[in-house]
């Protein structure tokens, strides 16, 4: 059954996803907001507000009758910010739908933003913080985007700086929250076993009174580089982690087919060129990964890897040789049914559950304002050629735009050998 689209008179949008026979509901909101909608002295402030939904309403009063409420039902729940969005979910057993509604509109719609609670908060995100800071394998990817755009909202943490976060108060809250929700931003999905005759209504009670404010326009990224350039976070580490990556296309783009089609055959699977080529002949890493970011202005190409220490410079010339054999050199048409096989397969697994379905089409909406369809993608997908995927190599894969964040056991002193390294 297709999907369904409805926008209420306030301008709030309704996706409902019908799945046929399907054994759980996912009830989804997402708005349009994230840290690239900050200025500097509130970064943070879009994943600090996702933390204080969780915290009360009149209604539930606290974070315990927040939590009971799906946990005596067995539900699952929780949110997320990104760059760009901002996001709460429930996925329930289907005879728990209007549970699962009344919830997340109590939740999102009641929240309570008390001053006390805030305090208590900031504790937790800043552990938050540092845990991520404790973690390699995922602060070397925000190092990465760090080096990409610098200072500027796409540069900056979703989580802030700890300045940042202890500056917080209730009134900056209240004021992030009132210019940057709205129902303009706002999409409410609905995935299961469900019409939107079932649905519609209720989410109408909940949401008919919301307002449609004006929002504030994020700041474009600009994207300046002329030379390769090199981030080294020293840390005393086992193991070695770092980006390698180029500049790319936003979401927008017409490439972005050929593009995810190209990750794929780096560093896409355990049978992907990278794979093979920096783990299985050379040994030097047990994880190694290529992977494409599109946001509405931004995107990139990047391989991740964890290596032995004294191994970076060659590992990085492995990875650098077949980014330039992919610019040089036509891959086979073997290569490329493969990797379209792999693409189609793997988004038919990834959307086999409500929650997936109902993040697939929301975001779509949110971010572009228009949803495809899965099999309206693999169509796009299927028309990529090898002369395509060339020439996206050719596109890409330029000195100017080569990056390497790094964090491990290496001086700042190896910072211009490997700057001299990165040539295509």
């Amino acid at each position: 059954m297709p999907i369904k689209k409805t926008i209420l008179k306030n301008g709030l949008r309704i996706l409902t996803v019908p799945i046929k026979n399907a054994k759980s509901v996912t009830v989804l909101i997402l708005v349009g907001t994230g840290s690239k909608y900050e200025t500097k002295d509130i970064n943070g402030m879009s994943h600090f507000l996702e933390h204080m939904f969780f915290k009360g309403t009149k209604k539930r009063p606290n974070t315990l009758k927040i939590s009971e409420t799906l946990d005596m039902i067995g539900g699952q729940y929780n949110a997320f910010t990104s760059k760009e969005v901002t996001g709460f979910w429930a996925k329930v057993d289907k005879k728990h739908t209007d549970v699962a509604l009344d919830w997340i509109a109590d939740m999102f719609l009641n929240s309570k933003f008390e001053a006390e609670e805030i305090e208590k908060e900031k504790g937790v995100v800043i552990e938050e913080l540092n845990m991520y800071l404790d973690m390699p394998s995922s602060y070397v990817s925000e190092l990465f985007e760090d080096l990409l755009y610098k200072d500027q909202p796409a540069g900056w943490r979703i989580v802030g700086e700890k300045e940042h976060i202890t500056a917080f108060n209730r009134q900056k809250m209240l004021d992030y929250y009132q210019t940057h929700y709205s129902t303009q931003n706002t999409v409410v999905c609905v995935a299961g076993d469900v019409t939107s005759k079932q649905i519609e209504g209720k989410i109408h009670a909940y949401f008919a009174k919301t307002k449609n404010t004006v929002l504030p326009q994020k700041l474009a990224t600009k994207e300046l580089q002329s030379k390769p350039e090199v981030l080294i976070h020293h840390k005393k580490t086992d193991q070695t982690h770092f980006c390698l990556g180029v500049r790319a296309y936003d979401m927008f783009a017409s490439q972005k087919y050929a593009l995810s089609l190209l990750a794929i055959i780096l560093g896409g699977n355990m049978s992907s060129r990278l794979f093979i080529s920096v783990r299985e002949r050379n040994s030097l890493a047990y994880y190694i990964h290529t992977s494409v970011d599109a946001t509405t202005d931004t995107g990139y190409l990047v391989t991740q890897a964890g290596i032995k220490n004294e191994s970076l410079e060659k590992a990085v010339s492995l990875i650098l040789k077949e980014y330039q054999d992919l610019k040089h050199k036509k891959i086979t048409p073997r290569e490329l049914k493969k990797a379209k096989d792999y693409l189609r397969g793997s988004m038919s697994l990834s959307l086999d559950s409500s929650d997936a379905q109902a993040s697939f089409f929301a975001t779509q909406e949110v971010m572009e304002g228009k949803t495809m369809t899965p099999e309206e993608k693999l169509k796009m997908i299927d028309k990529v050629s090898v002369s395509d995927i060339k020439k996206v190599a050719e596109d890409i894969f330029k000195n100017e735009k080569l990056n390497l964040s790094v964090i491990g056991p290496i001086e700042e002193s190896e910072k211009i050998k490997l700057e001299q390294l990165l040539k295509l």
